[in-house]
C-alpha cells in the first residue's frame, strides 16, 4: 500500500472521507519550500497533571444545546460554526502534559487560549484572514521532544466556516515567509528559546478549524535536509497527540469529547 493510501485508510472507520491534510512547511528563515504528507490516529499517554493555562478559555455555550443532524461533509459536523457551536477549551485540545505517538514522546511545557486571534500570529494577511473569519478564538501549547532538541508550539484558530479555514491556511502559505503562528515561549531552559533562529511554520485546515505549527531545533541552527524530516515528524507527532482526535471528535458529535 502506498504511503498516501495508507494515511486515507486511517480516515476510513469515520466513514467520512480521506482527511484533506496537506500542510505546506515554509522555513522562516533561509530554506525553501516543502510538502509534508498527512498524519495518523493518535494515541495519548497516560494522563498526568493538566497545565495552568495563562489565560481563561473563552465560556462556554449550553452543553444541553440541540445539535443539528450530521451535514454530510468529508468534516461532519466541524465544516461549520453552525454545527460545532461550542467553543474549544484548552484542556480538551491539551489535556495531558506527556504525550506519546509513534513510540516517541513529546512533553507540554505551557499552553494559552487567546480570544483576540490576531495576538497569536504574526504578518497582517493572516491576521486579516483571520478577522474576515470571524476568528474567535485561538489555542496554542508548546512542546519538546524526549531529547530537548527539537521545541515547537501547536495552534487551532477557530474560524465561522470550512472556507474562512481554508483562506487563513493560504495566507500564511506565501514564501514571503512573513505570515506564520506565533512561537509561545516556556519558562523552562528548553521551551524558553521557541521564536529564535530558524523555523518551519505551516498548517492545514480541518473544517472550520485552521491548524498551524512552528517548530525548530532548539539552538535555531539552520536544519540540513536530513533534519528537516524530524522536524516534520515532531510537529505532526505532537499535533496527533494532542489536537487531532479532538478535532476527529468534533466532526463526528459537533461537540467536546
Amino acid at each position: 500500500m502506498q504511503p498516501e493510501q495508507q494515511r486515507q485508510a486511517m480516515w476510513s472507520p469515520y466513514d467520512e472521507g480521506p482527511r484533506s491534510r496537506m500542510p505546506i512547511f515554509i522555513a522562516v528563515g533561509a530554506l525553501g519550500l516543502l510538502i509534508a504528507g498527512g498524519i495518523g490516529l493518535a494515541m495519548l499517554a497516560n494522563s498526568d497533571t493538566p497545565a495552568a493555562s495563562r489565560t481563561a478559555s473563552p465560556p462556554p455555550r449550553d452543553s444541553n444545546a440541540p445539535v443539528p443532524n450530521n451535514p454530510g461533509d468529508k468534516f461532519g459536523f466541524a465544516a461549520s460554526r453552525s454545527t460545532d457551536p461550542y467553543a474549544l477549551k484548552l484542556n480538551e485540545l491539551f489535556k495531558h502534559k506527556k504525550v506519546a505517538l509513534g513510540g516517541r514522546r513529546y512533553e507540554m511545557t505551557t499552553r494559552r487560549s487567546d480570544k483576540k486571534c490576531n495576538d497569536a500570529v504574526v504578518g497582517d494577511k493572516l491576521q486579516k484572514a483571520l478577522t474576515a473569519g470571524k476568528c474567535t478564538q485561538l489555542l496554542r501549547a508548546s512542546f519538546r521532544d524526549a531529547s530537548g532538541t527539537i521545541i515547537g508550539t501547536v495552534g487551532v484558530a477557530n474560524l465561522k466556516t470550512s472556507a474562512a479555514a481554508s483562506k487563513v491556511i493560504s495566507a500564511g502559505a506565501g514564501k514571503s515567509r512573513e505570515e506564520y503562528l506565533k512561537a509561545l515561549p516556556g519558562k523552562d531552559k528548553v521551551t524558553k528559546f521557541l521564536g529564535t533562529g530558524e523555523a518551519f511554520a505551516g498548517g492545514w485546515s480541518h473544517g472550520h478549524y485552521a491548524v498551524m505549527v512552528w517548530f525548530q531545533y532548539k539552538d535555531g541552527h539552520l536544519p540540513k535536509k536530513s533534519e528537516v524530516k524530524k522536524l516534520n515528524q515532531a510537529a505532526f507527532g505532537a499535533t496527533d497527540a494532542t489536537v487531532t482526535p479532538a478535532l476527529e471528535s468534533r466532526s463526528l458529535t459537533g461537540k467536546r469529547p
